[in-house]
């Protein structure tokens, strides 16, 4: 997404208008004819030429001798890579964490996949009456905390299936249940979670505390993060379609689409 600039920053208005048909090309995954380029940024075909001519020589742009189609070239394949390459979940995660606490009034963290597991690197404390007891650098557990849960919903990997089972194998000792019930009612729960695009723990992993946690996507379409909140039962409404969900899940697609993703369409 282009970056926003005010209005009282001089800037080349042919720049900004030829754009317009590289925003064109980069929505379609196909090579285009110039007509159909042309009409999609509403300009008409002989002006659009000229720019397109512009943009082959910079290597922006090539075409196909064969079809005359235009395609992005070698150069916008440059630039995406090294866009991609700076970007860093943890630093652009800092103001749609703040703004998210400022909706909600509640805790909010940032975790990614560590080497031990879910990882905790950046929290911003709302400041309420209820202490929640979390720091960066906390590692979480993947079977009864928000966060794990989405990773194991959304991500895939041998250290995080490692993880779970070990887990369940000790919640199975610990309440007498068989493991087999135990991996029935997680499976339920990741379907759940996945249809709603979020997760949710109810007191699992600290007594009176609830949570919620929403993925970060990357261009790729992997889960390289989760947006976490918490907050007190009773104050804390864990309801799949509660305004608190909805604002949870818009920040994580906020955080994912700076970070490249695009989100696939909905399936009828």
């Amino acid at each position: 997404m282009p970056t926003k600039v005010s209005d009282d920053r001089q800037g080349i208005q042919s720049i900004e208008v030829g754009f317009r048909l590289l925003d064109v090309l980069a929505a379609k995954s196909h090579p285009m004819m110039l007509r159909d380029v042309a009409k999609g940024a509403g300009m008409p075909a002989a002006k659009a030429h000229r720019y397109m001519v512009s943009f082959m020589r910079i290597g922006l742009i090539e075409q196909d001798r064969a079809s005359g189609r235009y395609d992005l070239g070698s150069y916008a394949l440059q630039l995406g890579l090294s866009g991609l390459g700076r970007l860093d979940p943890v630093r652009l995660a800092g103001p749609v964490l703040e703004d998210l606490c400022e909706e909600i009034h509640e805790t909010v963290a940032l975790a990614v996949w560590g080497n031990h597991g879910a990882t905790v690197v950046r929290i911003i404390d709302a400041g309420g009456p209820v202490t929640i007891t979390l720091r960066a650098g906390t590692v979480l557990p993947v079977y009864n905390s928000a966060t794990g849960r989405a990773f194991a919903a959304f991500s895939r990997g041998p250290y995080l299936k490692k993880l779970l089972d070990e887990e369940l194998r000790q919640a199975s000792e610990s309440s007498k249940t068989s493991i087999t019930n135990l991996k029935r009612q997680l499976e339920k729960n990741l379907t759940d979670i996945r249809q709603h695009g979020i997760s949710r723990a109810t007191g699992s992993l600290t007594p009176g505390i609830n949570g919620f946690s929403a993925p970060v996507f990357d261009h790729s379409g992997a889960m390289v993060a989760a947006i976490t909140s918490l907050g007190s039962v009773g104050d804390f409404n864990v309801e799949w379609d509660s305004p608190l969900a909805k604002a949870m899940l818009s920040a994580a697609g906020v955080l994912s689409e700076r970070l490249g993703y695009n989100k696939p369409a909905a399936s009828a």
